[in-house]
């Protein structure tokens, strides 16, 4: 069985920064793509920044140059640094990841999802 396990959420000022950690765990063989996705209260889940197995990155254009995403595989984390927060960041930040697990099948995996509020 495979886990992941989100945090760093919190409140902030806007223009302050956060840090969001996923560590996934359990019966991994592999992992692919990692990533973030947000959801804000009566939108749809979106798209915030996914990262390769080798570092290939992919942002949202409202986040470009102000969230970065990495990973280290030693760890199988994926960290979002979010830099001049923004009232519209407010949302629900759930840590996404593709793996294949003992099962031998590629699926996708979703944290449990970790709040962020930015405050104007």
């Amino acid at each position: 069985q495979v886990q992941l396990v989100e945090s760093g959420g919190g409140l902030v000022q806007a223009g302050g920064s956060l840090r969001l950690s996923c560590a996934a765990s359990g019966d991994i063989v592999k992992i692919y793509n990692m990533g973030w996705y947000r959801q804000a209260p009566g939108k749809q889940r979106e798209l915030v920044a996914i990262v390769t197995r080798v570092g290939t990155t992919n942002y949202a254009d409202s986040v470009k140059g102000r969230f970065t995403i990495s990973r280290d595989n030693t760890r199988n984390t994926v960290y979002l640094q979010m830099n001049r927060l923004k009232p519209e960041d407010t949302a629900v930040y759930y840590c996404y990841a593709q793996i294949i697990a003992s099962t031998l099948r590629l699926s996708d995996y979703w944290g449990q999802g970790t709040q962020v509020t930015v405050s104007s």
